[in-house]
């Protein structure tokens, strides 16, 4: 598995950084477009071909899905890179109507978008958290990838997901999400947690409650689930990033890096 980071900034995109959008390459050649926030098509184009991603979302907040819609044009309109197959889309059970309509024609109509995806909604575990592997995950497939998923606590319907490629590498991703020791839980073992860092170094008391992680809840996170690396994202442009690196050291000894535009994690390595 390789992951290349198309955008990373937290909760809106920024003049040189898209929001929230990550793409997996597959060791069976599968390509999974991981949220597609705004401005993250654009970066798409820059690092592979739209027309063959398949499509996963954390949830359905604006800046993890806005550019969806022209994705859906691309894979049905390109005149040399449309869809030739139907992919996956996995994601919150609101999917199909949310996105159908921010793509439909009129306010009361909803896109359907069966013609180049398969709709695909997220299972987990309803109690726990359970430390993984159990059976309270469920498996979802692409290709030769297994998917799972764990609840966030986010506003909206959200997941905290794990993807596991068949050369036995793992990565966890946050998504948006409060503390909970579902993350933890899911995370147990993993190559990397991609965990966002939105509130710096630490919640201040002053932040909407039940939204997001600070710098040093993710490296407790990654402490307790014994990840063999932590990579921050989701730092709004306003953000404190070395503050986000502070916090999350001050938890967890291993290696700790802040997301960027392009970087490239190799999950095992």
């Amino acid at each position: 598995m390789e992951m290349t980071i198309l955008g990373c900034s937290g909760s809106l995109a920024s003049p040189d950084n898209a929001a929230s959008g990550y793409l997996l390459r597959m060791s069976d050649g599968q390509r999974i477009l991981v949220d597609i926030g705004p401005g993250v098509l654009a970066r798409l184009q820059v690092h592979d071909r739209p027309g063959d991603v398949h499509m996963v979302f954390s949830h359905l907040h604006p800046d993890h899905c806005l550019d969806f819609p022209s994705l859906a044009v691309w894979q049905r309109y390109h005149p040399t890179d449309a869809a030739t197959r139907r992919h996956t889309l996995l994601g919150p059970s609101i999917a199909p109507v949310h996105l159908g309509r921010a793509s439909a024609d009129r306010l009361e109509d909803v896109d359907d978008f069966s013609d180049i995806f398969d709709m695909v909604t997220w299972s987990a575990p309803t109690e726990g958290p359970v430390a993984f592997p159990d059976p309270a995950y469920t498996e979802h497939r692409i290709g030769d990838a297994r998917l799972y998923a764990a609840p966030a606590v986010h506003p909206t319907e959200s997941y905290l997901m794990r993807i596991e490629d068949a050369d036995g590498s793992s990565l966890v991703y946050s998504g948006d999400t409060a503390a909970t020791p579902h993350l933890a839980a899911v995370a147990t073992g993993a190559d990397v947690l991609l965990c966002e860092a939105t509130w710096g170094e630490r919640d201040n008391g002053n932040n909407p409650p039940q939204m997001h992680l600070s710098g040093e809840e993710a490296g407790q996170a990654a402490a307790e689930a014994g990840v063999g690396r932590l990579v921050l994202t989701h730092i709004p442009p306003w953000g404190d990033v070395e503050g986000a690196l502070r916090g999350a050291r001050r938890f967890y000894d291993g290696p700790v890096e802040v997301a960027v535009p392009d970087m490239v994690v190799t999950p095992g390595l």
